[in-house]
């Protein structure tokens, strides 16, 4: 049985339970599916404070760091040092110490046969720091944030250019993220593309019949039947464009928006939509159950989205599969997901195209089950097993 060591900063915790689910689901599949006996160490990192001096969310945080068997997997929680805002640069060395401790230990007892990054900075530059250790062959997974946010700071690049120099092989979510892989500088002989999963029990299309108001039930507000429903899935943060879906509503007079995640320009979007007279439109739902996600989904009549940047978002595909047309903007890989009417469209990242997105859709709706049909190539089972075979070439080489 081989044995895979993956290290990612990306993966849900007590904490953060929605946090990085997607890398979780992936490494289950994989393990489920073939015959591949996962290992994951997923570094937490916290100030240099006693505990008991923590902010609040770095003490909930700490109490998090803590290991076990989830899902079937071993998952161990080192700590490392983390200087917030500041410490960017130094986070992989800090990741390697913390953790190299511990793989060694786990590698001495049951060897492992490759080494696995989630996500490329800083989980890849610390990753390679743990293969040379551990002289085993090491991949890497860009996702999109990683290439596109990390990628445009120097200290990071330079980094990612050299771990990408001494990975055996890379994956990328989609081609167009290959592409940027590419662009900054990255071996394209080296990337395979490895598209993500989608668990099809849970993300179909559900019966509307009274299904707004489940959920609104559910989330204590008001979802008129005859009232065009627009739902945002994603951190709230400016990358991820939500204050350009509010500024939408306005040319859009019935419309309402569910807000689902959490993040940064919570108080921001919030004070937006206070001014411009939309508050009682725009309804903040926060992180909720991913069994609930579904419903919400379902009950819309679109799924909009206008990033900066992406790889290619679960959100699309989740949407999708529950028969909710897209209207997003041509980040990422895009293209390879909306490449039909029927999956929805394309528009330019400002407020009056994506207004003219949405009247555009409402007034040619699509059957949820035609637009469910554009996700059926997306499945966790046949990621689990793209992923085995990937890594069965990697060691064969």
């Amino acid at each position: 049985m081989p044995r895979v060591l993956s290290l990612s900063t990306l993966f849900p915790n007590a904490a953060n339970p929605r946090f990085g689910t997607f890398v979780a689901r992936s490494l289950e599949a994989l393990q489920r599916e073939t015959d591949w006996d996962v290992t994951v160490v997923n570094p937490i990192g916290l100030p240099p404070l006693p505990n008991a001096l923590l902010p609040g969310r770095y003490r909930v945080l700490a109490a998090a760091a803590t290991g076990g068997i989830e899902n079937g997997i071993s998952v161990h929680r080192p700590r490392f040092t983390l200087l917030p805002k500041i410490g960017g640069r130094l986070n992989p060395g800090a990741i390697a110490r913390a953790a190299l401790p511990l793989i060694r230990h786990l590698h001495a007892k049951t060897p492992f046969d490759l080494v696995d990054a989630q996500f490329f900075y800083p989980d890849g530059s610390a990753a390679v720091r743990i293969a040379r250790a551990l002289d085993l062959p090491l991949s890497i997974k860009a996702r999109g944030a990683d290439i596109h946010y990390w990628g445009s700071r120097s200290y990071a690049r330079d980094a990612m250019l050299a771990a990408g120099s001494d990975a055996k092989g890379l994956l990328s979510v989609c081609e167009a993220l290959a592409d940027d892989m590419t662009a900054l500088g990255l071996p394209r002989d080296k990337i395979a593309i490895h598209y993500t999963g989608l668990d099809r029990d849970r993300f179909r299309p559900f019966d509307h019949t009274r299904l707004r108001s489940r959920v609104g039930t559910e989330f204590d507000i008001a979802l008129p039947d005859d009232a065009p429903l627009l739902v945002t899935v994603g951190a709230l943060i400016p990358r991820k464009g939500q204050r350009l879906v509010i500024e939408a509503l306005t040319s859009l007079p019935d419309a309402r928006v569910l807000l689902v995640g959490k993040g940064e320009d919570e108080a921001d979007l919030r004070a937006l939509a206070q001014t411009l007279g939309l508050a009682d439109r725009t309804h903040f739902l926060g992180s909720i159950d991913h069994d609930l996600l579904p419903l919400v989904l379902s009950a819309a009549d679109a799924m909009v989205l206008p990033s900066s940047s992406e790889g290619l978002a679960n959100a699309w595909v989740e949407a999708l599969a529950c028969g909710t047309p897209l209207v997003i903007t041509d980040a990422g890989g895009a293209r390879e997901v909306v490449d039909g009417p029927d999956a929805g469209l394309i528009v330019a990242r400002e407020p009056q195209a994506i207004a003219e997105g949405i009247k555009l859709l409402l007034a040619h709706p699509r059957s949820p089950h035609t637009v469910a049909a554009k996700a059926e190539r997306f499945d966790w089972r046949v990621n689990g097993r793209a992923l085995g075979e990937y890594y069965e070439r990697l060691i064969r080489a």
